[in-house]
């Protein structure tokens, strides 16, 4: 205890910057990942084939690796300066919303082709079909998958440690500063993870309940 105690301010600024950079990110992953997603079931092809390139290109490239350019690359665009946390969110962001796009697909694909028929045939178009009909039912059938996406940002978080970012993945850089035991400032910060990943898998169930008696 005496190591947690002893440096609360740095455990205190690491985990708020990464709950900072983790609801940040998964706001704007959230609201990219949806339009991406429709896109990607769009009747319109160049609308699906720019969700399906954004999606292949994006995922598949390592998230290091988009780091990288939002730090290395970014200033030399001539673009406007921002922090490293900002440009973290941004990287973040991008990389989620890829993973939010496919699991939102899926939940489209289980929705009955009946319902979006019957939305246009009252004359509802694809946006109104999609946003007021297809994705209602869509979320309340991938809260696991969306659920399991956040949790792997809350992890991937850490990865903006190594670009200058004081987050829960530099708090042992920091303590090691100080001489602290670096196995037990590891394992409070696996602790407070696993607090933190437990309490989405609650906010999960709570979701999965409450829609479930909804319907």
């Amino acid at each position: 205890m005496n190591v947690l105690l002893d440096n609360l301010d740095i455990f205190v600024t690491g985990f708020r910057n990464t709950l900072i950079m983790f609801f940040a990110s998964g706001l704007i992953a959230l609201v990219l990942g949806t339009i991406v997603g429709s896109f990607r079931v769009s009747p319109v092809a160049p609308m699906r084939a720019l969700g399906t390139i954004y999606v292949n290109l994006v995922r598949n490239t390592p998230l290091t690796l988009i780091f990288f350019f939002f730090v290395f690359g970014y200033p030399k665009l001539g673009l406007p300066r921002a922090d490293y946390i900002v440009l973290a969110i941004i990287a973040l962001s991008l990389y989620t919303a890829t993973y939010v796009a496919e699991a939102l697909r899926s939940g489209i694909n289980t929705v009955p082709l009946g319902q979006a028929e019957a939305a246009r045939a009252i004359g509802l178009t694809f946006g109104q079909s999609m946003t007021l009909v297809v994705l209602p039912q869509a979320f309340r059938a991938i809260i696991p998958p969306l659920m399991n996406v956040f949790i792997a940002l809350l992890k991937n978080t850490t990865i903006a440690a190594g670009f200058s970012v004081l987050d829960a993945g530099a708090i042992r850089a920091y303590l090691s500063e100080r001489g602290e035991p670096q196995l037990v400032v590891l394992l409070w910060v696996a602790v407070i993870f696993i607090a933190l990943a437990a309490l989405l898998s609650w906010a999960q169930r709570a979701l999965e309940k409450k829609w479930r008696l909804a319907r």
